[in-house]
């Protein structure tokens, strides 16, 4: 499997999902118009080792709702997450067993190190 989850609506996710596609190719969905399902979620989490390692702790809710200043478990995790795409790190790529979440300047250079090193170049 070789997929995107993003939102159309991000800047962020669109100038990433630009830079990266010049990369590779990948199934792009928008995960507001097709949230997760939970078995797509448990996978997801799966191979990226926990529910926490793909939660957007970035998300205005999270603060809003104070979670910040609760200690969340992994099945807490999971279930926002089911709940609302936005607490889903976003872009999220999946190719095989890797996972990329997020959007910071390590995770993207980890992920076109990967994709290089994937293609052979």
């Amino acid at each position: 499997m070789e997929k995107v989850l993003y939102l159309k609506s991000c800047n962020t996710c669109k100038r990433i999902l630009k830079e990266i596609t010049s990369f590779k190719v990948f199934e792009s969905v928008d995960i507001k118009e097709n949230p997760l399902l939970p078995y797509e979620l448990d996978a997801i989490a799966n191979r990226a080792g926990s529910y926490e390692a793909i939660f957007n702790k970035q998300a205005r809710k999270y603060r809003a709702l104070k979670l910040n200043l609760q200690n969340l478990t992994e099945k807490d995790f999971r279930h926002l997450m089911l709940e609302d795409y936005t607490f889903v790190k976003r872009p999220l790529f999946i190719i095989g067993n890797n996972v990329f979440a997020g959007n910071s300047k390590s995770n993207v250079s980890r992920l076109i190190d990967f994709i290089t090193v994937e293609r052979g170049n």
